[in-house]
């Protein structure tokens, strides 16, 4: 389907409005695992068994799954705001899809 045409000002603010929430989504995730991973060090610190340890980091390690996938999903929503064409976008989006394939 082809893009509408929308004037370049309103492109970059809906980008850069975007590129702000995700940015401000994922840094707030990262906030949380840096305290995730503070826990870790002190239960190891205070000799908690392995088995919670591990529960522990698994939690820290699916959260900063989660966060990956939302920085990809900015890159993607950025390839599609930012294209002067589709195919320009497919070729972007194309691009996303091995790094998911590769880091995902």
């Amino acid at each position: 389907m082809p893009r509408k045409p929308a004037t370049p000002a309103a492109e970059v603010s809906k980008s850069a409005m975007y590129r702000a929430d995700h940015q401000k989504d994922v840094v707030n995730r990262l906030r949380r695992i840096e305290g995730q991973v503070r826990g870790l060090v002190e239960m190891i610190q205070a000799g908690r068994s392995c088995e919670d340890v591990a529960l522990q980091m698994s939690a820290a390690r699916k959260a900063m799954d989660k966060a990956f996938y939302r920085m990809m999903a900015c890159t993607v929503m950025e390839a599609v705001y930012e294209s002067e064409n589709e195919e320009h976008a497919m070729q972007e989006v194309e691009k996303s899809a091995r790094l998911l394939e590769r880091f995902g």
